[in-house]
Formats: C-alpha cells, structure tokens, sequence
C-alpha cells in the first residue's frame, strides 16, 4: 500500500485488537516490521491469551510482512525492558514505540476500589512510562555512542482524559497523565532526535461498545468510528514525513482530525491576601473564562463550569 515506514522496526502496545490491532496492521502494510505486543486479557484487564496477538502476527505475514508475538504485561517494568529487546534482538533495532495497551474498569468514585483505581493506572499510566523509558534509553544511548536515532514515539490518551468524562476518574486521570507525559517527554527527547505525540481517539472497539453513545450504533456508524481511521494519523506520526511535529495530542474521531488545545493560561488578576476578599474577583474571572469542553470538544456548562450563577 505505501511505504512511509518501510525498513523501520516497530513496538505496538495492545495490539491484538481493537485500535493497537489497526495500528500494527497499517504500520506492516507500510513496510514496518511489528512486535505485536498483547496480553490477551479481557476488557477489565482479567485473564491473558496469546491468540489475539497470535493473529495479528499472522495477517501481517499472509501480507508479506515480518512481525512477532510479545505477550508481555506492558505495566511490568523489566517485561517492557526485554519486549523493547525483543524488537532490537529480533529485527536489528527499535525506531518505532506505540503505546496503546490499556483496560476499563469505569465506576463512580464513591463506587470504585482501590483495585479498579490501580489496575486501571498501572496498565494506561506505568504501561505507556515503562516501554518509553526502555526506548528512550536505547535512543539515547545510541546518539550517545556516535550514531543517529530515529525515533518516534505515539501515546494513546482519550478525549475522557482531555475533556473529562462522568464514571471514568480513574480512566480519565490516567488518560489525563499520558497527555503530560506526552507533552514533558517531547521536550526530554527532542535533542536525541526522537519526536512524542499522542492519540486522543474516539472509535468503536471491543472497549468502547457498551459505553454510553457507542452502545446503540447502527452498522453504518460503527464503520464511520472504525479503529482504523486511529491508525491512519498514528502511521504518519511514525514517518519520516512527522519529524518536525513532537509534543501534540490529536483528536481522532472517524474522518475527523484535529489538535486538542484544552489546558492553557486565561484569565488572570492580582489576588487578594484575604479568602473572604475572593469572592468577586473569583466572579470576574469565571465571567471571563471560556466553557469547559465536553466528550466531543464542544464548550458546555455545568457543575464547575462558568456559567450564570457566578
């Protein structure tokens, strides 16, 4: 189909289905070989089973392509070390790290367990620090040694991390978390010639299709928020073509693509030393701050939002 990774080496976190499985499928069909990296678990992160991963590996060799099996736990930080290897050890290098590998364990916070708040942090948060860290070193240390890297490196947030999202605390902090880390790492690395952006997507998977909006699709709209449109921008992000842009989160959601700009500096004054003095300064400021934006990045009032009470 194309050839914009062609010769490249190629990491894709939970990849076995879903958005990482697009992700691993398109990157092979431009000429990237694939460490297919899936646990195999089910939504919730229970279980494990290599097969989904099995799979990938064998639709990118009926294609032509070179790709293998990783079944390590991304959260595990001396697995993600040897999966980081494997690609080196297996295909000669590592250019290439998508982290996509993540769960779901949506409660209310006055409902969710210090386990559904971990598992949930560990996979999404410690699961997109630990392969980086090992890339990252592996690049730096080449640069280090004389030679030159190419490195590129795509996250995966969601617009629940960007925009907030009822039911997701622990889902939204974590994704919320990969947006920073996006955003610090890209300054960290930008000197070993590594660039850092993420994915905040919108699609229908195995992840998604019980949410609220996602679970009454007709066909048609499924296929217009199919994962592989995710994958399409991802690729790109991987390319030559990307080298100058580092440090960005993209929304994707189908056929569109934009940049989310939510976090920035707006209205400001000279506060007071006494709280009970806030009152009215608080009030202008809110009277002048833009909406917070929803799920799909539009402005919206609500609680916590400016609206006409303040």
């Amino acid at each position: 189909m194309g050839d914009l990774c062609a010769g490249r080496v190629a990491v894709v976190t939970g990849a076995g289905r879903g958005i990482g499985r697009e992700h691993a499928l398109l990157l092979a069909e431009h000429g990237a070989r694939v460490v297919v990296n899936d646990l195999g678990g089910d939504a919730a992160g229970g279980g494990s089973d290599l097969s989904p991963a099995q799979e990938v590996v064998a639709e990118i060799e009926a294609m032509g392509g070179e790709a293998v099996v990783n079944g390590a736990n991304v959260a595990d930080f001396d697995a993600a070390g040897q999966m980081i290897h494997q690609a080196i050890d297996t295909f000669g290098s590592c250019d290439i790290l998508i982290n996509n590998a993540g769960i779901l364990r949506d409660r209310m916070v006055f409902s969710m367990s210090e386990f559904d708040w971990d598992a949930v942090i560990d996979v999404h948060l410690k699961g997109t620090f630990a392969p980086t860290h090992h890339a990252a070193t592996y690049w730096r240390e080449k640069v280090k040694a004389g030679g030159e890297a190419f490195g590129r490196i795509v996250n995966t947030s969601s617009p629940s991390g960007i925009y907030g999202n009822v039911g997701q605390s622990n889902y939204g902090a974590a994704k919320a978390g990969i947006a920073a880390f996006t955003i610090i790492t890209a300054m960290e690395l930008v000197k070993y010639g590594v660039t850092v952006n993420c994915l905040a997507p919108g699609a229908f998977t195995r992840m998604t299709s019980d949410l609220p909006g996602f679970e009454k699709m007709d066909e048609e709209t499924q296929e217009a928020m199919s994962p592989r449109w995710i994958a399409v921008p991802a690729v790109w992000l991987c390319s030559e073509a990307a080298q100058n842009v580092t440090g960005r989160v993209f929304d994707v959601r189908g056929e569109q693509l934009g940049i989310s700009e939510q976090w920035h500096l707006g209205p400001s004054t000279t506060q007071p030393d006494d709280p009970a003095d806030l009152t009215d300064v608080m009030a202008g400021l809110m009277a002048e701050a833009q909406l917070n934006s929803g799920m799909h990045g539009l402005p919206t009032e609500g609680p916590g939002r400016p609206g006409p009470g303040l």
